[in-house]
């Protein structure tokens, strides 16, 4: 006899248009992350050039050659010029540039579906030494140039950015939360911490859903958005939304001070503003 608790009738979906979209992403996300860096990096020829050119090999000699200002002092330091700022230092190279992403605008406010084409961007690029230089490491970050192609915005120590960066692989990406100097890694849905911060962004949890990450940076940053109270009587520590699209700054170069030394160049220290905060990872 047949079992009446068993139903012939078709069920009917139950999939909501939000977990449709979800796995849609996912689909596009492992279709697209993990690829070569030329691949990912609009105008890459470019990108290499920039990385590859005196100007940035003379930048980043400057930065090596120049003390770290020591101290809490927020006060640029301007570089002296030499005719050859590479002189006396060890030759080096710059690795090949890395994607550095980061939670977008809409995604903080909720406007944005909790998938990875909305909830992430393109930051900025990084490169870093293919050796240490005197026992100091840097990272070179390039900025879009209004227009098409890439321009050196600052250079910093150490190499944490492209250390967490190069972790990106087949089906997965790496962002950050800037603010917290926090870096995860997202596999389809499901978001990672990679550093202490991120750990501390995700409330100490190993791992959450992209969704309930986004409840999280909602709570943190959505009145600190551009056009809110917190922005217009311009409050430090905000969520800063501004990209670094301007056309390259002058070439006069400054060591910032603090706790997390940079080179900036003079017009461009904007770039560095909303990482004020950063620690190191």
């Amino acid at each position: 006899m047949r079992d009446q608790s068993m139903s012939t009738r078709p069920k009917s979906p139950r999939f909501s248009r939000v977990s449709t979209v979800l796995a849609l992403g996912a689909c596009a996300l492992l279709s697209t992350v993990g690829r070569a860096g030329a691949a990912e990096i609009p105008d890459y020829q470019a990108a290499l050039d920039a990385v590859k050119s005196p100007a940035v090999r003379d930048a980043v000699c400057r930065f090596l050659d120049t003390p770290v200002p020591q101290g809490g002092s927020r006060t640029p330091v301007t570089i002296p010029d030499k005719a050859d700022p590479c002189t006396g230092l060890p030759a080096f190279t710059l690795k090949d540039p890395l994607v550095v992403n980061e939670i977008t605008p809409g995604f903080v406010a909720g406007t944005a579906l909790p998938i990875a084409t909305e909830a992430i961007r393109l930051s900025h690029l990084v490169s870093s030494l293919n050796v240490a230089v005197n026992g100091r490491n840097a990272t070179v970050m390039l900025a879009p140039t209004q227009g098409g192609g890439w321009h050196l915005a600052a250079v910093r120590d150490g190499d944490q950015d492209t250390t967490h960066a190069a972790k990106a692989g087949v089906g997965t990406l790496v962002f950050t939360e800037p603010q917290l100097h926090a870096w995860y890694q997202l596999k389809l849905t499901t978001v990672e911490p990679l550093n202490d911060q991120a750990k501390e962004g995700l409330n100490g949890q190993s791992s959450m859903s992209l969704g309930d990450y986004q409840k999280l940076v909602k709570a943190r940053y959505a009145d600190k958005l551009p056009g809110s109270n917190y922005d217009i009587e311009g409050l430090s520590s905000g969520f800063d939304t501004g990209r670094t699209t301007d056309d390259p700054p002058s070439s006069t170069p400054l060591i910032v001070g603090g706790s997390s030394a940079a080179l900036a160049l003079a017009g461009g220290a904007a770039f560095l503003h909303r990482r004020r905060r950063d620690n190191t990872a």
